[in-house]
């Protein structure tokens, strides 16, 4: 018996809707943690980092990274990487889901398709 993927994320993000949207219509079972409204511990955090890297989780493209004062956004260590993600979790690319032990990045139906067929 395998634990539920979770699904973590933040509820007004679109590609976090779309993630649990089909991940409903298969009626595949998941946890939805918000990391917004319910936190996010460092060692989750870390776990990611260390699954995918800090390059890959920290998402440069959005409004968060973009209102950043400008030596904010000089990221160049890991540790860096972790605290801003800490201070700020919008700055994670979302969704995250962690399944047995795996975790991706984002949201495309053919990366889920892969992962649970």
């Amino acid at each position: 018996m395998h634990d539920d993927p979770v699904l973590f994320g933040i509820t007004t993000c679109d590609t976090v809707r779309k993630a649990r949207k089909w991940l409903e219509s298969l009626g595949i079972g998941f946890t939805y943690h918000d990391f917004r409204k319910d936190g996010l511990s460092e060692a989750t955090l870390i776990s990611w980092v260390q699954a995918v890297g800090w390059e890959a989780l920290l998402n440069r493209a959005g409004t968060t990274f973009r209102k950043l004062p400008e030596p904010e956004k000089q990221v160049t260590t890991e540790a860096e990487a972790v605290s801003l993600m800490l201070a700020h979790p919008t700055l994670i690319k979302r969704p995250v889901l962690v399944r047995e032990g795996s975790v991706a990045l984002g949201f495309k139906p053919e990366l889920y398709e892969k992962l649970f067929s």
